[in-house]
């Protein structure tokens, strides 16, 4: 297949060189990242500056160096966007995001770039994976990309609704231990967040966020608890956000019976 490898991390991340290195030996692959980290930046595009592109090569075994792909100064919607509809001169099969450093399920899936490039693709017509590694530090990258050679293989069977992108997050734990594959939905649960109140050299205070994930969560279909249990969780997602079942409620259809015109 054709793929087109993207990522929040930047083009130099480990994840981004593991997944380029699993997948070129049966795939084609283009690589379109941003110059720099871009994470939780979720979905958003570049309108008010230049996007600037230099390629990045790499060395080759034998000697000399050959194009690795394209580093764009903007986020990782913007990679996609760039790529799919100007930088590369024929079409792709298949879109792959990742692997991120640390997992992106619940609310995070609104915050990452790394989902935000899948379903950035995918509203552009095309089959999209974002992959997570549920590791924030000190990544072992050799299991993800296991994982990221058979989800490659399963998309390339499989038909992807329209507008649907697949999210897929793999827990840090040796291959023994790892349960299977599980179908989930994404959770609803927040971060237990808050902000470390610090002063600087010169006095000038500034805020630092962190938190938590919560751990409250005890309901297996969905991600973060799969995830936490041992499973690489599968999440179909895609960029509706309606809520469909409250659209049809009468305290909500009532709306439309405003008098905007009235005195």
């Amino acid at each position: 297949m054709k793929i087109l490898l993207t990522n929040d991390d930047g083009i130099h991340a480990p994840g981004l060189c593991a997944l380029f290195e699993a997948l070129a030996p049966r795939h084609t692959l283009f690589v379109v990242a941003p110059d720099g980290e871009r994470s939780a930046v979720g979905h958003a595009i570049t309108l008010s500056d230049p996007l600037r592109v230099r390629e990045v090569r790499r060395k080759r075994p034998a000697g000399g160096s050959e194009r690795f792909g394209w580093a764009v100064s903007g986020t990782p919607a913007d990679c996609v966007k760039l790529a799919l509809l100007e930088l590369l001169e024929t079409p792709v099969d298949l879109v792959v995001s990742g692997i991120n450093q640390g997992a992106n399920t619940g609310i995070n899936v609104l915050y990452s770039g790394t989902v935000s490039a899948a379903t950035e693709a995918a509203i552009l017509g095309v089959k999209a994976v974002a992959l997570s590694l549920d590791s924030p530090c000190v990544p072992d990258f050799c299991l993800a990309s296991l994982v990221a050679e058979r989800i490659v293989d399963w998309a390339a069977k499989t038909h992807f609704p329209q507008g649907t992108a697949i999210n897929v997050n793999i827990p840090a734990i040796p291959l023994q231990h790892i349960k299977g594959v599980r179908l989930t939905r994404q959770g609803t649960g927040r971060h237990q967040e808050r902000f470390e109140k610090r002063k600087d050299p010169r006095g000038n205070v500034y805020y630092w966020q962190t938190g938590s994930v919560s751990s409250a969560m005890e309901d297996p279909s969905i991600d973060r608890c799969a995830l936490a249990q041992g499973y690489i969780t599968v999440t179909p997602i895609h960029a509706d956000l309606t809520d469909y079942q409250i659209l049809g409620r009468s305290t909500i259809a009532g709306i439309e019976s405003i008098d905007i015109w009235g005195p």
